[in-house]
């Protein structure tokens, strides 16, 4: 069944994973829906998606770490359109290794597109959303981003620098109508994993036997996780929800189940249990 009066949507970072999942299933739905990635074609003038009857969605050429491709990008989606009524910041990836052995270039390149390229795209879309006065910002988190993961210190530090940002923006825009969320996905079954990069140091590094066995776990969870499908359902019910919540967790139950775990526990006996999952204790 398709929706009526469906909303223009803006997804980044659709080439794999939970973006493609969630971008097939809102075009599949009757959304308009603008998919991006870093090599898609640039959309001719006034150009609109193709018809989301046919589980198709427009590409648009769009890399987050730069201030001029959003705009490109919003502004074409604008000429066609005449409006974008939701952005879901999903654009990301990972590296992983020992905080020692982490460069600055390293690290600065993890936050310039989880943290600083999400925060692009929300500046340049909040004015078009206040003169509105409505729209949608959903913000991709992690689970990562709730409770430090060794040896992914800086992607999870990324992801607890979005859920401070997406808390404070909230409250600042919430008079002009503006929706604003957390998914905090646990892991699933996408190109994550294959994406993922080691530091440089990794190799030689004098951490590299305890962060091979974390890494191995981490890795059989993500590649024996569930379809990001999930992810794709729960953004619709968020995007047609008048009222949503801060923060929606999706993942497997363990993983939920330690978020609250977390909140409850003396943090060495939490520390200890997060230690001993990954094979460090």
């Amino acid at each position: 069944m398709h929706v009526t009066n469906p909303k223009v949507v803006l997804i980044t970072g659709t080439s794999s994973g939970i973006g493609q999942a969630c971008a097939c299933h809102l075009a599949e739905r009757g959304y308009r829906v603008y998919g991006t990635s870093r090599n898609a074609p640039e959309p001719g003038p006034g150009q609109a998606p193709a018809d989301p009857a046919s589980g198709c969605l427009q590409m648009i050429t769009m890399d987050v770490t730069s201030e001029s491709s959003i705009q490109r990008g919003i502004d074409s989606i604008y000429a066609a359109e005449g409006r974008i009524d939701v952005v879901f910041n999903n654009a990301g990836w990972g590296i992983a290794g020992a905080v020692e052995d982490t460069s600055l270039a390293e690290a600065q390149a993890q936050f310039e597109v989880n943290f600083f390229g999400m925060l692009r795209v929300c500046r340049a879309v909040l004015p078009l959303f206040r003169q509105q006065r409505s729209g949608y910002i959903v913000n991709v988190s992690s689970i990562g981003g709730l409770i430090g993961m060794p040896f992914q210190a800086l992607y999870s530090a990324s992801k607890f620098a979005v859920e401070g940002l997406t808390e404070s923006l909230r409250m600042e825009v919430k008079p002009y109508g503006i929706h604003v969320v957390l998914i905090e996905p646990g892991d699933f079954n996408t190109g994550f994993t294959s994406h993922r990069q080691e530091v440089a140091l990794a190799a030689e590094s004098d951490y590299r036997d305890r962060f091979r066995r974390c890494l191995s776990v981490m890795e059989h969870d993500e590649t024996h996780g569930p379809s990001p499908q999930q992810v794709a359902r729960l953004l619709e019910r968020i995007i047609t929800d008048p009222s949503p919540r801060l923060r929606c967790v999706v993942g497997p139950a363990f993983e939920q189940i330690a978020i609250t775990a977390k909140k409850l526990l003396p943090y060495r006996l939490f520390e200890w249990v997060v230690m001993k999952y990954y094979r460090l204790a």
